[in-house]
């Protein structure tokens, strides 16, 4: 079998199965696993995986950039972006996560809301100003591009000093075994810091992002509160994550 014909098979049993062991696909083909786990290295080379011990789950398209990722499932996360919007409440003190999903739930806060949100994300700060009752409070450090939020000792420092209702978190994977997950060690960090300083954590998150992983973890699926999905996704796409315990709420 040629390395590409290898390599679309691996694709096609991961997309079936939402995960490739390499001990079961090589004595599948007969191959030694050593050739599997090299087609596994180059196709995560080439992000259309993500390897993990004994063999690969999904990666999260979650981890292009950010004017990539704003065109990714749009409607999906404005409807996540609304039911996010509708659980908060006058008089509270929310954490609203960077990332294209949070944006829209920043976009989709009731005009006459009275509350205050924090973030560590200018576009999300620029999305609230129309809301003349929302107080806004940014948090500053060095401005991780990719994401378009602050990150390093000084956003973290600032964190420790905030004590919130909610926290809506954003990440570009969520998996039932492998976590939440994002592709940099320091905004896995920061969202850490976040989410121990909110009451609760609820997770934004949009269909490419379930059953898919990224390089870091920022905390495993029993430290939601929930999770806010889109409203067309088939159960069998969330059963692991329901099983796992995480209360799902559908858009």
């Amino acid at each position: 079998m040629l390395t590409s014909e290898r390599k679309r098979l691996i694709l096609d049993r991961l997309g079936r199965d939402g995960r490739v062991v390499a001990k079961a696909v090589s004595q599948e083909l007969g191959l030694s696993e050593d050739t599997i786990r090299r087609d596994l290295r180059e196709l995560a080379s080439e992000g259309k995986l993500q390897r993990v011990h004994g063999g690969a789950l999904p990666a999260s398209p979650g981890v292009a950039d950010f004017a990539t990722r704003e065109a990714i499932a749009t409607e999906g996360k404005r409807a996540i972006g609304r039911a996010g919007a509708a659980m908060i409440e006058d008089g509270q003190v929310v954490i609203l996560d960077g990332g294209t999903t949070a944006l829209e739930l920043a976009r989709q806060l009731r005009p006459n809301l009275r509350a205050t949100i924090v973030t560590h994300s200018p576009s999300t700060a620029m999305a609230l100003m129309p809301h003349q009752g929302v107080e806004v409070i940014i948090i500053g450090g060095r401005l991780f591009r990719h994401s378009i939020v602050t990150v390093g000792a000084i956003a973290a420092e600032a964190i420790q000093r905030i004590r919130a209702d909610l926290y809506f978190l954003g990440v570009t994977g969520i998996h039932a075994e492998a976590g939440l997950t994002t592709g940099d060690i320091e905004e896995a960090a920061i969202k850490r810091a976040l989410m121990a300083q909110a009451a609760e954590t609820i997770a934004l998150a949009s269909s490419e992002k379930i059953g898919a992983v990224s390089p870091f973890l920022v905390a495993p699926v029993a430290a939601l509160a929930g999770m806010i999905v889109e409203g067309g996704l088939p159960e069998e796409k969330l059963a692991p994550l329901a099983h796992a315990g995480v209360a799902v709420t559908r858009s």
